[in-house]
């Protein structure tokens, strides 16, 4: 029977028992489909209430680390790798620990558009009108100030009709895949893609069918010879910054994807999350009959403000939302008048440009502790390392460094995963940080 070792420290003994669930998952201890011992006989065992083991296996399932099946018993999830990327980490478990594995924008210490802001629509008598729904008005001069947008940062132009608003760029992607696809329907992915993209099509039970990958993403005619193979009508791509790899898509490589999918009828999903970050346009400028753009203000912006939109055919957007129920309707009305001022007011362009700029930054260091990276990467938010395939688990030694990372079989779709770990550079909050937690997995990979 498993039997952890609970850690001694003062949180509640069911957090630390989930968290050993957790600890036994990531190692191997624990595989998937491996069985829990029953919970009355593990809190006997450790000499615990029945009742503290029963919220500590409600709580690892909350996770998404284990699933509990009455008159089976409670049994260890394949996908409990890449959920663990989503929990909400308390700061104050291990402070020496620096947590690099989440993609997260950086925050300037400085920064007063947000208290400037309310303090303005406070000033103006208008919070009280933003306790309620969103407007037909308020949203028309998002999707304005959105299209705006799209046409200066990402240099296409999609009209306020043919934009969906939503609550982030995750949702758009499972409403966008909810309406293109039936359960069972094969979906084609890179080969090594963002758990979210993982989560949603196991949600939604679709099975991925991975595509191989090289310096620019997908290659063309691997997409070709699968999406005959499977007889697929759906692709879902991040050409620009992709995540974990963080490759972009030049110039020809876009056009030949786009043949392909003219080629053979197929729907192209692009998640454009991270596309602003970079000069590239979008894989939507090649193909715009053929493409559903998803990106959000998120990784550009500000993460709070949980903005996302779907850019695409009419005919297409109408078939995701007719109602609106699945996306604009959750977009609160606060984030909306924010997003919307910051837009126009030129708020939301200074605050990319100073994102880019701590990106360059920080990419520049990496390089410089880490080494350089291929000749074909860009500056991303995330720097992707891959070790010698023989050696040591990656993720092991730089967890053994102190920093949290991204293995790469959260990313893997299939079996295969390379021996790889996914750094996000804009996690830490300041450069010092990054640089102490850098130079501390430069010494142990040696």
């Amino acid at each position: 029977m498993w039997l952890p070792q609970l850690d001694d420290n003062n949180q509640p003994r069911y957090l630390a028992l989930a968290d050993a669930i957790a600890q036994a998952i990531g190692s191997g201890v624990l595989k998937p489909g491996d069985r829990l011992p029953p919970q009355r006989r593990l809190a006997w065992a450790l000499g615990l209430n029945p009742s503290t083991a029963m919220l500590a296996y409600r709580e690892a399932a909350r996770r998404h680390l284990v699933s509990g099946e009455v008159g089976r018993g409670t049994y260890v999830l394949a996908g409990s790798r890449e959920a663990s990327l989503f929990l909400l980490r308390q700061p104050e478990e291990d402070p020496a620990r620096l947590d690099l594995s989440t993609n997260l924008p950086v925050i300037d210490p400085n920064d007063h558009d947000l208290e400037n802001t309310l303090a303005g629509l406070a000033e103006a008598g208008d919070l009280p009108a933003l306790q309620t729904y969103p407007s037909a008005r308020d949203l028309d001069r998002e999707r304005l100030a959105i299209g705006d947008w799209l046409q200066r940062r990402r240099g296409i132009e999609v009209p306020a009709g043919q934009i969906q608003l939503c609550a982030g760029a995750q949702q758009g992607l499972f409403a966008t895949l909810l309406a293109l696809c039936e359960p069972g329907e094969p979906i084609l992915v890179e080969a090594l893609t963002s758990p979210g993209i993982k989560a949603a099509a196991r949600q939604l039970r679709l099975p991925l069918h991975p595509v191989p990958m090289d310096g620019e993403g997908i290659l063309p005619d691997e997409l070709d010879r699968l999406a005959r193979a499977s007889l697929a009508r759906v692709v879902l791509l991040t050409p620009c910054l992709q995540n974990p790899t963080g490759v972009s898509m030049g110039a020809q490589r876009r056009a030949e994807i786009a043949e392909v999918a003219r080629r053979r009828g197929l729907w192209l999903i692009e998640d454009d999350v991270y596309g602003a970050l970079d000069d590239r346009p979008p894989l939507a400028q090649a193909v715009p009959e053929r493409c559903v753009l998803v990106s959000s203000l998120s990784k550009t912006v500000a993460p709070g403000l949980r903005l996302g939109f779907i850019a695409g055919p009419a005919e297409l957007l109408a078939s995701i939302d007719r109602e609106g129920q699945a996306t604009h309707w959750a977009v609160a009305s606060l984030s909306l008048r924010i997003a919307s001022q910051w837009l126009e007011e030129g708020i939301a362009l200074r605050r990319l440009d100073w994102q880019r700029e701590q990106m360059r930054l920080r990419w520049r260091l990496a390089s410089r502790l880490l080494g350089e990276p291929p000749a074909h990467a860009r500056p991303a938010p995330h720097r992707w390392l891959i070790a010698n395939a023989q050696g040591p688990n990656f993720a092991d030694i730089c967890r053994g460094a102190g920093v949290e990372v991204a293995p790469a079989e959260v990313f893997a779709v299939g079996h295969g995963a390379p021996n790889a770990v996914r750094l996000s550079l804009t996690a830490a909050a300041g450069s010092a940080q990054l640089k102490a937690a850098l130079e501390r997995i430069a010494a142990r990979r040696g």
